[in-house]
């Protein structure tokens, strides 16, 4: 069985790459922390292929949730999982002045210490004559830093490093690469005005969609000679210095 482990799956840019996932045949093992109905798009993805799925709810920020959430899959399914996509994210508005160490241990548990300890999971628990595929979700941001959402950016550098370390140490076996969005799905703090802006301010003139980000990570899960590799669905953001997180700037 191929089975793919999607985390903050049931909703958002999650929720679209379980739906693109589900089109390809993938059996889909769902997580979530407080959302558990999955959103339209996806519920009609689940519906016309007819995967199997579970819904599966975990508190990534506690050391113990990785190991449990893999022994609650495995129970379920009968079967090991073998594609895992880390997309739970945790994000935050914090600057150097205003961040602190309840912020940065906050966003370091469930943006880096849980997708490594996933990983670790998943390596532990693949049999060793079957071949693995790990996708980590990071940020165009990372190119050109700025100040803003600061504890974010340090675990997302935390969880780029990560994919770098497992790609070569978990070769041949299991192939380990990341997708990085651009400003996909914005927050509530986005007017009308400010999208216009942010996608006047793109190379290419728009901002990605959730599903540009889905087809990414289906390439990189279908992809048996690429590891090791990011991929940016931007817009080209990556390639602008910008001085401020895209809600604030001039």
């Amino acid at each position: 069985m191929n089975l793919a482990l999607v985390t903050g799956g049931t909703q958002r840019i999650g929720a679209a790459i379980a739906a693109r996932l589900a089109e390809e045949g993938w059996a889909l093992a769902l997580h979530y922390h407080t959302q558990e109905e999955v959103d339209e798009d996806l519920a009609h993805a689940l519906a016309f292929s007819g995967v199997r799925y579970e819904r599966f709810a975990a508190d990534l920020s506690q050391p113990e949730a990785p190991a449990d959430l893999f022994s609650a899959i495995e129970a379920c399914f009968g079967s090991p999982v073998t594609a895992l996509v880390n997309s739970a994210s945790m994000f935050g508005t914090d600057t150097l002045a205003t961040t602190d160490a309840s912020a940065i241990s906050e966003h370091f548990a469930v943006n880096a210490m849980a997708p490594a300890l996933l990983c670790k999971e998943f390596a532990a628990r693949l049999p060793d004559d079957q071949g693995g595929v790990i996708v980590n979700l990071l940020d165009q941001r990372l190119q050109q830093p700025h100040g803003d959402n600061f504890a974010y950016t340090l675990s997302k550098y935390a969880l780029a490093g990560l994919t770098e370390i497992l790609a070569r140490s978990l070769a041949p076996r299991i192939r380990v690469n990341a997708v990085a969005p651009g400003l996909t799905l914005p927050t509530e703090s986005y007017d009308a005005a400010m999208m216009m802006k942010a996608e006047a301010a793109m190379p290419l003139n728009r901002l990605p969609d959730p599903e540009d980000v889905a087809d990414a990570v289906a390439f990189l899960l279908a992809a048996p000679a690429v590891t090791g590799e990011t991929i940016h669905v931007d817009a080209g953001a990556r390639h602008v210095s910008f001085s401020a997180d895209f809600d604030r700037l001039d």
